[in-house]
């Protein structure tokens, strides 16, 4: 699910002769849902005072934010995937190989919904950003943001989450 500016522009150089290819020799190509990550509960609070409880997978490690939701066939709406970053950054999503229709859910360094990408389209290629810096993002069941008026301005909390 995530979208690495950085690794298309990688493969190109390496396409163009100017990167070493051990690095993109290694790593397998995705052609399987990841086994079930850890969870953490997750609490997103409305404007209005509304909590919305979901339990959510940590995708911590590159391999594991590369992979997100690819080929699941199902996406309960108390659950989703959370993907931590290192550092605050730009969040560039797809929806390559992904089956269900998400909700993109960018989070900021103040635990705050910065931003909303609803209802993606599943296998689409066309990039989903944050449009700005963020410290998390965040993936629920598409249409659950709307139908539980979540938006941006929303608290998030979560243990996973840096405070």
């Amino acid at each position: 699910m995530r979208f690495s500016v950085c690794s298309v522009l990688a493969a190109a150089c390496f396409a163009a002769g100017g990167l070493s290819g051990s690095a993109y020799a290694a790593e397998e190509p995705i052609r399987q849902a990841q086994p079930v990550l850890p969870t953490a509960p997750l609490t997103i609070t409305t404007q209005d005072g509304v909590k919305h409880q979901f339990t959510v997978e940590l995708a911590k490690t590159y391999r594991q934010q590369e992979v997100g939701e690819m080929f699941r066939k199902e996406l309960p709406k108390d659950k989703g995937m959370l993907f931590l970053w290192p550092r605050p950054q730009v969040s560039d999503m797809w929806m390559r190989n992904t089956l269900v229709s998400l909700d993109i859910v960018f989070i900021d360094s103040t635990n705050h919904i910065h931003a909303i990408a609803e209802k993606a389209v599943p296998l689409s290629e066309a990039i989903l950003s944050s449009n700005g810096s963020v410290a998390n993002t965040l993936e629920l069941a598409g249409g659950v943001t709307e139908e539980l008026g979540i938006r941006v301005g929303d608290a998030v909390s979560s243990p996973a989450l840096k405070h």
